[in-house]
């Protein structure tokens, strides 16, 4: 995608990847937009970026979602990147009882959020030159991490919409583009300095260049056997990267 003359809006872009991205975009001279649900972390954040502009939205209502999409094709007509990044990342028990209003979350904000974010905006992304749409995966979405077992399939749900999303959209003008991030050193686990996670700095550099190469999945070369692991022979993979995760658990919680 271009990197420059852009109007991008960003969901969940008031901290972690959402923000990285949106300050990046921001410092090429897009015009940015992002949402979240804390009016706060807009201001902040529109503050430290003078000409970012923040709306507030809970990707898990419908109605809000299509209220946003109707008032951003208002007042930013130029709009042509659509970056579905809000996300949320709940620890879970696949072998015992399920917190139903958690998995209902998880499921509402990282799957069907997005596809409503894109529903809302795709009639006018058709009529908008270079127009792409970003959907922000997981590498979790080609070897789950068994406890994150809701949060892992709702990203392989995502790769798998992403794909067929850019089936249909094929001549069209409208782009569909998937980063899978790594483990990133984020407020989405808990920002620890855990050498296992990449430092936010290094992962925006490497997917900003991704973006700007104009590939159709963006990942750091670091997981690329984690990306080559669906197959007949996943098992064996999925097994030892979750059995290293076990013998050192990843740090939850402040």
């Amino acid at each position: 995608m271009n990197s420059t003359g852009n109007t991008i809006f960003i969901t969940g872009g008031t901290s972690g990847i959402g923000r990285g991205i949106a300050e990046a975009f921001h410092r090429q001279g897009n015009q940015v937009i992002i949402s979240g649900r804390r009016q706060a972390l807009l201001d902040e954040v529109t503050r430290a970026n003078p000409g970012m502009h923040g709306v507030r939205l809970d990707i898990q209502d419908p109605r809000q979602i299509q209220a946003v999409a109707t008032q951003l094709v208002q007042d930013f007509p130029a709009l042509n990147v659509l970056f579905n990044n809000a996300g949320i990342m709940p620890f879970d028990d696949a072998a015992g009882a399920i917190d139903d209003e958690t998995a209902l979350a998880t499921v509402t904000t990282n799957l069907l959020g997005p596809v409503r974010m894109t529903a809302a905006l795709l009639p006018h992304l058709k009529r908008q030159r270079n127009a792409v749409v970003i959907h922000n995966s997981s590498v979790l979405a080609f070897v789950p991490l068994a406890n994150t077992a809701v949060y892992s399939a709702t990203k392989a749900a995502i790769h798998s919409y992403a794909l067929s999303q850019r089936f249909m959209l094929a001549g069209t003008g409208v782009r569909v583009v998937e980063i899978a991030p790594p483990w990133v050193d984020t407020d989405l686990i808990h920002r620890s300095g855990d050498p296992r996670a990449m430092p936010l700095p290094d992962f925006v550099a490497a997917t900003m260049k991704g973006l700007a190469e104009g590939k159709d999945e963006v990942y750091v070369e670091a997981v690329q056997a984690l990306r080559d692991n669906p197959g007949s022979g996943e098992h064996a993979f999925f097994n030892a990267f979750n059995q290293s995760i076990r013998d050192n658990p990843i740090p939850v919680g402040h």
